[in-house]
């Protein structure tokens, strides 16, 4: 079995024992999953299986989007409801001023990453570093909002969606309103909806997988290596030249028959087998091999 599964994440484990919940359901021996979320986060979680796993880097990094939750009134060392208290109020501004603070976190803004993150500073992840009480100084980065949208609220708990780009924190987000506000904010849940170009409408639970796995129809859930790098153009070679690119050799750009403007192809022969993906040298005029897909 060779594909990739979308698994709803459950909360509560972490990003790698729930790809082992499909890679026992698949019964493969490699599996692998690609947009780390937090034990407490849940939602989409792209799974690659079997020989998939070779094409994890190639998925689209593209835009996210995320359900969040959160309190205002309080912070704490992690910026979620899992961490230590740190701070609480009593000064709570109504919900016309809350929202009224989104618009000035839209755009191109910068970010400071969390302590409790996976970044690595001088070969050290923060969150170790924070787990021994080490704070070290970081640098901001720009990450872009596209939107905040608010959904709800009940007391002091609010409930918006977020799309922004990769490598932006939710929790950092939420605190840094909080703290427009004047009492603090703390992320109570987290969502993610949109990743990698999959959305919850293609995700399943992990007894859904389960379940499909014990009744032989476990294929009905996974998405083809090809169909998962979608974002790629197709280039279409002739029976000598698939087996010249399977066997890793690369392709002349002028007999093609295309004009290749891009990087990344999806490469198929004429019979309509996808074979793999190609890097295209200009300078050569040449469709490298990037990766040759192995059923």
């Amino acid at each position: 079995m060779n594909g990739f599964i979308i698994l709803d994440k459950p909360e509560g484990i972490t990003s790698f024992i729930a790809a082992g919940i499909v890679k026992r359901a698949a019964g493969v021996k490699k599996a692998g999953h690609t947009g780390t979320l937090d034990p407490m986060a849940t939602g989409v979680l792209p799974v690659a299986v079997g020989h998939a796993t070779r094409f994890i880097d190639f998925l689209p990094d593209c835009d996210k989007a995320y359900r969040a939750s959160f309190r205002l009134g309080e912070t704490t060392d992690t910026l979620d409801i899992t961490g230590k208290t740190l701070t609480v109020s009593d000064n709570i501004p109504n919900e016309n001023y809350v929202t009224s603070l989104f618009p000035k976190f839209t755009g191109e803004i910068l970010q400071l990453p969390p302590m409790y993150s996976a970044i690595r500073i001088d070969g050290r992840r923060l969150y170790d570093l924070a787990r021994r009480g080490i704070d070290v100084e970081r640098e901001k980065r720009k990450v872009a909002i596209y939107y905040i949208e608010y959904i709800s609220h009940e007391g002091n708990e609010y409930t918006i969606e977020v799309k922004c780009s990769k490598g932006t924190y939710i929790r950092s987000l939420i605190s840094d309103i909080g703290e427009c506000a004047g009492c603090g904010a703390v992320m109570t849940s987290l969502k993610r909806i949109l990743s990698n170009g999959f959305s919850l409408e293609d995700a399943h639970s992990g007894q859904e997988i389960k379940n499909a796995a014990n009744s032989g129809l476990l294929e009905d859930f996974l998405i083809p290596v090809d169909a998962a790098l979608k974002a790629y153009p197709e280039v279409y070679v002739s029976q000598g030249q698939a087996k010249r690119f399977s066997n890793g050799g690369g392709l002349s750009g002028g007999r093609l028959h295309m004009n290749l403007e891009g990087s990344l192809y999806r490469v198929y022969s004429d019979g309509g087998k996808f074979l793999g993906l190609g890097e295209y040298d200009p300078d050569l005029s040449e469709l490298k091999v990037k990766r040759v897909f192995v059923e």
